[in-house]
């Protein structure tokens, strides 16, 4: 069988921002037919690549072709034309329109006449149900902005897979999935590739979602070409881990010291009361469920987003009126929104970096101490902050320009470790995690799991969901595990906590 044509071709890429070289020479190569896994740590290049391909960014140097052409001056991108079709690591999507209107949108700029809202419909229902058919039906009329991000990083996979692209520029897709929903999305892909030499550049920190669902991968590397074109069969995960430069040692090695942050805390502790009430634990109760979070504990959540979603918005401040009862020393635990829930002690963490994370027109400084500046009720202190916001740098082997640069200077897994450096000397009673290392490679994983270790070790409970089973696994002394419609269905003890044992008490595969 005949060996099929490149569709793109990137040559010597170099792209710079400032003084900041982020390609270097780079080579990528993806042929119709395939799903290509393209890998690298945090701050490799990987996005800063995707954009250039989809003409988001443009290049300083190197040849770029599409399906044999040349793009570049005043070519058209291959994304204007509807050739490519890109889900970003952050999603993409106008809150003010709904989802029927979102998902339409790409066919409605090529094409002439008028709006249909049927015709939009028709296509939404018909785009989201190859990966979830319930949430297509009850959704199509919904705004975006309703939306979890759960179900938004739905609705932007299901736009790319209906857009009739002849590339499908994949970034983080299933990071936010569910393992059901990752897998019929891959079920799709396959069959896209195979009924119609659709290409896919695929890229996950996920090793075994890879090996299901790429053929070959290519590795890049502080923005060179690591390893290109290489067959997944022909290439073992300690290999590649050690390619992208991510080896980890034992927690031990990798533990962060924070002994130069932890001294800057003054005044106001949230850590303890007059009361001693932080040394107890906090009860929660819903139907025949009452689970224990006593300082120190890691408390996992598993299962779909509804349940604990629920949950986390109750601890948090975030919702409306909970079905949840919350308490600590026989009183009950009520907040004001999240400002009070974290004047409480109550810190959160959410994976969607964009939207309830990063305050990204305000400089790297503010990031790290808006937690603080809430919590205290104070002006800002800019000496005191920058000595503190430095200390943290440090600490947590951030590398920034300046204090002042924006987050957007910063890869997206270090943008994640801004977000646990807020709470760092805060030392709240208790952490909630929502998703906390999605997107972000393995060392940064690994980083963060120490940081938050180390606040248990300090007496901070914290609680913490992932769709990830491996990582509760790994993390958690308990386990609250929640059925498909967002019901707990009940509580595992370390002992018993697997993925088997989670996938059985959620009804979702591992």
């Amino acid at each position: 069988m005949s060996e099929q044509p490149t569709l793109l071709l990137a040559k010597s890429i170099v792209k710079s921002f400032g003084a900041t070289s982020v390609l270097k020479s780079f080579d990528l190569s993806v042929r119709p037919g395939e799903v290509h896994a393209f890998l690298g740590g945090n701050g490799a290049g990987k996005s800063t690549f995707i954009k250039i391909i989809s003409g988001q960014h443009q290049r300083d140097g190197g040849t770029l072709q599409f399906a044999g052409r040349d793009l570049g001056g005043s070519s058209a991108s291959p994304a204007d034309t509807g050739e490519i079709a890109v889900v970003n690591q952050e999603l993409a999507l106008l809150p003010h329109l709904s989802v029927a209107e979102n998902i339409a949108m790409p066919r409605m700029q090529r094409a002439l006449g008028t709006y249909s809202e049927r015709a939009s419909r028709a296509l939404a229902i018909d785009a989201l149900s190859l990966i979830d058919p319930q949430f297509a039906r009850e959704s199509v009329i919904r705004l975006v902005g309703e939306l979890s991000l759960h179900e938004r990083q739905l609705v932007e996979i299901a736009r790319a897979l209906r857009s009739g692209a002849r590339l499908l520029l994949l970034d983080e897709p299933t990071a936010n999935l569910t393992a059901a929903e990752t897998g019929r999305l891959f079920a799709v892909i396959r069959r896209l590739v195979a009924e119609t030499s659709l290409a896919v550049l695929f890229v996950s920190h996920r090793m075994r979602e890879i090996r299901q669902i790429a053929d070959v991968c290519t590795i890049i590397r502080d923005g060179k070409t690591a390893v290109d074109r290489a067959p997944l069969n022909a290439i073992t995960d300690r290999e590649i881990v050690d390619y992208m430069g991510q080896s980890v040692e034992p927690d031990q090695q990798t533990e962060v010291s924070l002994e130069a942050a932890s001294d800057l805390r003054e005044g106001h502790d949230t850590s303890h009361d007059n009361r001693g009430t932080a040394q107890r634990p906090i009860i929660v109760r819903l139907d025949d469920i009452e689970l224990e979070i006593r300082p120190g504990a890691i408390v996992g959540l598993a299962g779909a987003p509804t349940g604990p979603l629920a949950l986390i918005e109750a601890l948090t401040g975030l919702g409306p009126k909970s079905r949840w009862d919350i308490e600590r020393a026989g009183e009950p635990v009520k907040h004001r929104g999240p400002s009070g829930a974290a004047r409480a002690g109550v810190g959160y963490i959410s994976g969607d970096r964009a939207n309830k994370g990063i305050l990204a027109t305000l400089p790297i400084i503010d990031n790290l101490m808006a937690a603080r500046r809430i919590v205290e009720r104070k002006k800002i202190a800019r000496d005191e902050e920058l000595r503190q916001g430095q200390a943290l740098l440090d600490a947590l082997k951030i590398r920034a320009g300046s204090l002042w640069h924006l987050p957007s200077t910063l890869s997206g897994g270090t943008q994640q470790k801004i977000l646990v450096a807020r709470w760092l000397n805060l030392k709240p009673k208790l952490l909630v995690l929502e998703e906390p290392t999605r997107g972000v490679d393995i060392r940064t994983k690994r980083e963060i799991y120490a940081l938050v270790r180390k606040l248990a070790r300090q007496g901070t409970a914290v609680v913490w969901w992932s769709t990830e089973y491996l990582e509760l696994v790994e993390l958690c002394d308990t386990v609250l595990a929640f059925d498909l419609s967002g019901r707990p269905t009940g509580i595992l003890r370390h002992t018993d906590v697997s993925e088997e044992s989670l996938a059985s008490a959620t009804g979702m595969a591992a």
